[in-house]
């Protein structure tokens, strides 16, 4: 975000960091947030609103999860599910999701007529032993589809065939190591090609020498554009928004912005994570959902917005907080994904509820209308 954007801090106070809402006031917030919540005429079209965030707000929680661990020992995903990314293919809704079996991730595939009951069809990247890269770990949580929030997401092609963007840590464990990034290729959505990675942290700036994380891979005109979160090395890490590009999809540019998306001061909703970027364009606007972690323990789903791809400010608001004791989503609701259907923005996220280690970890959704 740079210096150019403290200033503005001020104005809103040490929880809501370095952001300020392109134009609009607090008291235009809460008009709109009310002009939302009462109207049922929202349509795939972006809703013309002079608050910049209605298009966005998904405040109403299902308050379950929609897809937990299996709890089929050996299985893939049977002790917890994370990461959701929600797509339309083949008439239906599809999920792929990251699954972790107690020595790593790999990555799930699951569909649904409804967004809310999910089939699981099983494994769509696995681990390979053999290699060094992906030998423990493979989540893919991005696969290249239409860039409007308010579409039916569906899948856009390169060449033909399906593009996706993966990252892996080198360690057994629950994200162990300094992960990477990497493409693959697919014509049905089960088997994958996967590339050598494109992005190493050790090719970074000192924000990622830590590892890189989930990446988020959009078209822009001839352009791919790969937002990504990283952290840094030290044991108490912090997290932050990058940037990449590339014309070829083979030599990728680190934004000389990084990164795009910084913690905010002290006490902030994201003072210690500014996280898993979800990138769409809303409008004539663009808008990035990620996750905050404070350093009062929780996580929360936060929203950005820009008048381009490479340039975001930081909403004071938030998208998904935290739910209360006992709830599916306490202490953390963060990772979003977002896919509108029948005039309703659904926007899941990944639920953690309880302590660790002996804490749950799901998948749940919010919507932008009432259940």
């Amino acid at each position: 975000m740079g210096d150019a954007y403290q200033d503005s801090a001020q104005d809103h106070g040490a929880l809501a960091g370095d952001a300020y809402a392109l134009g609009a006031t607090r008291r235009q917030l809460l008009i709109g947030g009310a002009a939302l919540a009462g109207s049922t005429a929202l349509s795939a079209k972006v809703p013309a609103m002079r608050d910049p965030v209605a298009a966005c707000r998904t405040p109403h929680k299902l308050g379950r999860l929609v897809l937990k661990g299996s709890g089929n020992a050996g299985a893939f995903d049977w002790k917890s599910v994370d990461c959701p990314f929600v797509f339309s293919a083949d008439g239906r809704f599809h999920m792929f999701y990251t699954g972790f079996d107690g020595t790593g991730y790999q990555t799930g595939l699951a569909v649904s007529d409804d967004l809310v009951n999910w089939e699981r069809k099983g494994l769509a990247m696995a681990r390979d032993p053999h290699d060094p890269v992906t030998r423990y770990n493979i989540s893919s949580a991005s696969i290249l589809r239409e860039n409007g929030l308010w579409s039916a997401g569906r899948l856009t092609r390169v060449h033909g065939r399906y593009l996706a963007a993966w990252h892996a840590y080198p360690s057994a464990g629950y994200e162990e190591g300094a992960a990477v990034i990497g493409l693959a290729w697919s014509d049905d959505l089960i088997h994958w090609e996967r590339t050598a990675p494109i992005l190493r942290p050790e090719d970074g700036a000192e924000w990622e020498r830590g590892g890189l994380y989930k990446p988020n891979l959009i078209r822009h005109g001839d352009e791919y554009l790969l937002f990504y979160n990283a952290k840094t090395s030290e044991k108490r890490w912090h997290e932050q928004t990058g940037l990449a590009t590339s014309r070829d999809l083979k030599t990728w540019t680190r934004h000389p912005a990084n990164p795009l998306l910084r913690n905010g001061p002290a006490g902030a909703w994201d003072d210690r994570f500014a996280s898993d970027p979800a990138v769409f364009q809303v409008g004539d606007r663009w808008a990035m959902f990620y996750f905050g972690l404070s350093s009062d323990g929780k996580a929360r789903e936060l929203l950005a917005l820009g008048d381009d791809p490479f340039t975001f400010r930081k909403v004071p608001e938030i998208l998904v907080d935290p739910g209360a004791p006992g709830a599916v989503d306490h202490p953390y609701a963060h990772k979003p994904s977002l896919i509108a259907h029948q005039g309703d923005l659904y926007h899941f996220y990944c639920a953690v509820g309880g302590a660790w280690p002996h804490e749950v970890r799901g998948i749940s959704v919010a919507r932008s209308r009432p259940w």
